[in-house]
Protein backbone atom coordinates (compact mmCIF):
# COMPACT_ATOMS: atom_id res chain seq x y z
CA UNK A 1 0.00 0.00 0.00
CA UNK A 2 2.58 2.42 0.61
CA UNK A 3 4.92 2.07 -2.56
CA UNK A 4 0.89 2.83 -4.36
CA UNK A 5 0.46 6.10 -2.41
CA UNK A 6 4.17 7.11 -3.59
CA UNK A 7 3.45 7.00 -7.07
CA UNK A 8 -0.16 8.86 -6.56
CA UNK A 9 0.16 11.42 -3.48
CA UNK A 10 2.09 14.23 -5.30
CA UNK A 11 -0.36 13.85 -9.31
CA UNK A 12 -3.19 13.96 -6.36
CA UNK A 13 -2.09 17.24 -5.16
CA UNK A 14 -2.49 18.98 -8.61
CA UNK A 15 -5.51 17.04 -9.61
CA UNK A 16 -4.21 14.36 -11.89
CA UNK A 17 -3.95 10.47 -11.81
CA UNK A 18 -0.53 8.86 -11.97
CA UNK A 19 -0.66 8.32 -16.25
CA UNK A 20 -2.00 12.19 -16.22
CA UNK A 21 0.54 13.13 -14.29
CA UNK A 22 3.25 11.41 -16.09
CA UNK A 23 1.91 12.86 -19.47
CA UNK A 24 2.12 16.51 -18.22
CA UNK A 25 5.18 16.12 -16.81
CA UNK A 26 7.14 14.42 -20.32
CA UNK A 27 5.46 17.52 -22.05
CA UNK A 28 6.89 19.66 -19.84
CA UNK A 29 10.62 17.46 -19.86
CA UNK A 30 10.64 17.07 -24.03
CA UNK A 31 10.02 21.18 -24.04
CA UNK A 32 12.78 21.86 -21.73
CA UNK A 33 15.01 19.47 -23.65
CA UNK A 34 14.77 20.82 -27.06
CA UNK A 35 14.75 24.55 -25.79
CA UNK A 36 18.27 23.39 -24.08
CA UNK A 37 19.50 22.32 -27.03
CA UNK A 38 18.41 25.71 -28.82
CA UNK A 39 20.08 27.74 -26.07
CA UNK A 40 23.13 25.83 -25.99
CA UNK A 41 23.22 26.19 -30.46
CA UNK A 42 22.59 30.11 -29.58
CA UNK A 43 25.09 30.10 -26.66
CA UNK A 44 27.49 30.18 -29.67
CA UNK A 45 25.38 30.96 -33.14
CA UNK A 46 23.97 34.22 -30.94
CA UNK A 47 21.41 34.92 -34.23
CA UNK A 48 19.82 31.59 -34.25
CA UNK A 49 16.88 30.59 -31.71
CA UNK A 50 16.82 34.12 -30.37
CA UNK A 51 13.39 33.95 -28.72
CA UNK A 52 13.48 30.07 -28.39
CA UNK A 53 14.41 29.60 -25.15
CA UNK A 54 12.16 32.53 -23.42
CA UNK A 55 9.21 31.34 -25.52
CA UNK A 56 9.35 27.78 -24.23
CA UNK A 57 10.08 29.31 -20.23
CA UNK A 58 6.74 31.78 -21.25
CA UNK A 59 4.82 28.74 -22.59
CA UNK A 60 5.78 26.03 -19.68
CA UNK A 61 4.30 28.97 -17.21
CA UNK A 62 1.15 29.08 -19.27
CA UNK A 63 0.25 25.43 -18.78
CA UNK A 64 1.35 25.16 -15.14
CA UNK A 65 -1.42 28.21 -14.98
CA UNK A 66 -3.87 26.70 -16.51
CA UNK A 67 -3.45 23.73 -14.45
CA UNK A 68 -3.67 25.30 -11.32
CA UNK A 69 -6.25 27.22 -12.25
CA UNK A 70 -7.99 23.50 -13.44
CA UNK A 71 -7.61 22.19 -10.22
CA UNK A 72 -8.91 25.79 -8.42
CA UNK A 73 -11.94 25.67 -10.08
CA UNK A 74 -12.49 21.43 -9.42
CA UNK A 75 -14.89 20.30 -7.35
CA UNK A 76 -14.28 20.03 -3.72
CA UNK A 77 -13.78 16.26 -3.69
CA UNK A 78 -10.86 16.38 -5.49
CA UNK A 79 -8.76 19.74 -3.30
CA UNK A 80 -10.22 17.94 -0.72
CA UNK A 81 -8.68 14.71 -1.50
CA UNK A 82 -5.28 16.48 -2.13
CA UNK A 83 -5.58 18.45 1.75
CA UNK A 84 -6.34 14.55 2.54
CA UNK A 85 -2.91 13.39 0.80
CA UNK A 86 -0.70 16.05 2.46
CA UNK A 87 -2.41 15.79 5.81
CA UNK A 88 -1.92 12.17 5.39
CA UNK A 89 1.74 11.90 4.97
CA UNK A 90 2.41 14.53 7.53
CA UNK A 91 1.66 11.90 9.77
CA UNK A 92 3.77 9.20 8.17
Amino acid sequence: MRIVRAFTDHPATVGESYFEHMRCALGFSFTMMRSAVCCAIHAFLPFLFTKTGSSAIEDLYRRMVRQRSKLAAAPVSVASQANSVQRDRAAA
